[in-house]
């Protein structure tokens, strides 16, 4: 089979290459939502924006009038004092016009930067608050870019891209309506030009939309390989991919460097050619203007005023064509932003959810039916009940569905068929914070933030105090390792736990469920990457966790189930054997071919520890 490249590899599961539309009045709409809180910052920057366009038609007036009235008659005391007054005035309005600006600049920066704070709380929160099935179909890189490209997209769009497409549409309005003042016939010679710059700025749009849309594609597959290769950093140098990593990422990277061409060639003949289309009117304007001063019907202080506003025509002119990129950008984004947003869970609690019940509650599964996709059932017609108090095991091949079962206790996926109930109360009846406050869950990869040690075994409960957390280390055979660290509980913890070993990691985990007080105990393979001496200290300290807990262990060494009270046997979907340990070797089935694949044909093993 042939290879694919790296690029198109990484394409599938992407929507960056999608292109919205210049404007959408929906999008703006819910956009403006976010700036609405700043609307009366935003009423102060359009205020000194309309000032500040004021001031900028200004000059070019003071200019005529200190050349017609002052330049152009001979020097006298008068003269002089009337141009020292103009040039004073001209610098007023320079000064004021910067002063302005300043304010106007900073009040719609430090506006668009609330308004995306705002926008990324929102987006974090719905991505609290989303299934874990979509976070199945969607890579995190691509989810990394909403967050941080889009929404900076966004930003441009507020900070500056809206408000200087006001300002730009104003001081056209002003320049315009101050040209035709000094001259109309020079203001349409001025205007015969436009058709000309229009077709200049469409072919250039066309060019950078295309670009742009490269761009955010190959940002995203840059993100999406990144955070792949980053996160297996350990699987690449084990196995020698080093290479082959850098090659497909030069590919991608060289996509993203090849859309960025475009774009540069497009800017770099666009400001060039309506430069040259702006001189070349100005220019014929000039040669126009000169015979209409020598037969008296222009003056020349009306003359130097519109080459001045001339200048200030194409500028805006200019910038609003890339602002409308910026537009269209940002439309696209706030596309895939609200996307997100607009996406609800699928799992949800209750509308007129039921109280979590009280005192010893059995767990129960009544001919459960669930298949993550379509009717490809991972688990067919299971029942069983827990008792409460119960210590369950539950065992079986790779893919039996151990783990699926936990999955769907937590609530993490909904059933398709029969319900599961807690203490006779159906799970999808229950608040789901309710549901989850009970459980406490040590999985198979441990997992820890950066922080501290004490501020991973807490995890942000507040009533868990410095003494719980210092008697749920000691109960998980921890706490002799935390005392050896510089400052015990207040040691940093790097990113993923960096620096601890699985073991102390796994161990970190224990006290952080136990921490937490829960009623129900799940242990996922919580014991299968550790090391023998851990996993001694593991199991004592189970011991003391599954005391007055109903808890269920999955886990395929049969040392960590021994003191079950009950073992469930899982293979292919369906609970096939259930009982004690020696009730289950006694059936001969299932059970009896695992314990002897791992205890009685292992070399090392000189006895029995589960029968001991």
């Amino acid at each position: 089979m042939a290879r694919k490249p790296a690029a198109a590899r990484y394409t599938r599961n992407l929507d960056e290459e999608v292109l919205g539309k210049a404007y959408d009045s929906r999008l703006m709409g819910r956009l403006l939502v976010y700036m609405k809180p700043y609307r009366g910052t935003i009423a102060i920057s359009l205020l000194l924006l309309l000032i500040g366009s004021l001031l900028q038609i200004a000059g070019p007036l003071l200019t005529r009038y200190a050349i017609d009235h002052y330049l152009t008659r001979p020097p006298d005391a008068a003269a002089f004092q009337g141009l020292t007054l103009v040039a004073f005035l001209y610098l007023g309005t320079i000064v004021f016009e910067m002063l302005f600006e300043f304010v106007q600049t900073f009040l719609m920066q430090r506006t668009g930067q609330q308004a995306m704070f705002d926008l990324r709380r929102d987006l974090m929160d719905k991505l609290q608050r989303l299934d874990l099935s979509y976070y199945d179909q969607n890579p995190v890189g691509r989810l990394l870019t909403r967050v941080t490209t889009d929404v900076d997209v966004l930003n441009e769009l507020f900070s500056s891209g809206l408000v200087t497409i006001f300002g730009d549409l104003l001081m056209l309005s002003f320049v315009l309506i101050a040209m035709f003042q000094l001259s109309p016939g020079m203001t349409l010679m001025l205007l015969a030009v436009l058709p000309f710059v229009a077709g200049v700025m469409v072919i250039f749009r066309r060019t950078v939309q295309k670009s742009n849309r490269r761009i955010r594609t190959a940002v995203a597959r840059i993100n999406s390989f990144l955070q792949e290769y980053v996160s297996g950093m350990s699987v690449v140098q084990l196995f020698n991919r080093e290479e082959r990593a850098r090659k497909d990422f030069d590919a991608i990277n060289y996509d993203h460097m090849d859309a960025y061409k475009d774009a540069v060639i497009a800017y770099g003949w666009f400001y060039p050619v309506v430069e040259f289309l702006s001189m070349l009117s100005l220019a014929l304007l000039l040669s126009w203007a000169g015979f209409g001063i020598q037969k008296g019907t222009i003056t020349l202080g009306v003359l130097v005023a519109f080459l001045q506003y001339g200048l200030r025509f194409f500028r805006p002119i200019q910038d609003l064509s890339e602002k409308y990129n910026i537009l269209q950008s940002a439309m696209s984004a706030a596309e895939r932003i609200f996307k997100l947003l607009d996406t609800e869970p699928q799992i949800t609690s209750a509308a007129t959810p039921r109280d979590f019940p009280e005192g010893p509650l059995a767990i129960d599964f009544d001919h459960v039916w669930f298949a993550y996709k379509d009717e490809d059932w991972v688990l067919r017609d299971l029942s069983f009940r827990i008792e409460p108090g119960e210590t369950i095991a539950v065992v079986g091949h790779t893919g039996a569905g151990k783990t699926t079962i936990i999955s769907l206790l937590l609530r993490f996926y909904d059933i398709q068929r029969g319900s599961i109930r807690i203490g006779g109360v159906d799970l999808r009846d229950l608040r789901l914070e309710d549901l989850r406050r009970h459980f406490g869950v040590v999985l198979q990869d441990p997992y820890l933030f950066t922080g501290t040690v004490g501020g991973n075994i807490r995890l942000g409960t507040s009533s868990i105090t410095d003494a719980g957390i210092e008697e749920s280390a000691r109960q998980v055979n921890l706490l002799d390792f935390i005392q050896t660290l510089p400052d015990g509980f207040a040691s940093p913890v790097r990113e993923r736990g960096s620096g601890f070993s699985t073991g102390q990691k796994q161990l970190i985990s224990f006290a952080r469920a136990l921490a937490h007080n829960p009623r129900f105990l799940i242990l996922d393979e919580a014991t299968s990457s550790v090391d023998t001496e851990t996993e001694l200290r593991v199991r004592e300290a189970l011991d003391r966790m599954v005391t007055g807990r109903t808890s269920v262990i999955i886990a395929h060494r049969l040392s960590t189930i021994q003191r079950a009270s009950r073992i469930f046997v899982m293979h292919k979907g369906q609970l096939r054997e259930s009982g004690t340990h020696q009730q289950l070797l006694a059936m001969n089935g299932i059970y009896r071919k695992l314990y002897e694949l791992q205890w009685a044909a292992s070399p090392v093993q000189s006895k029995d520890p589960v029968a001991s």
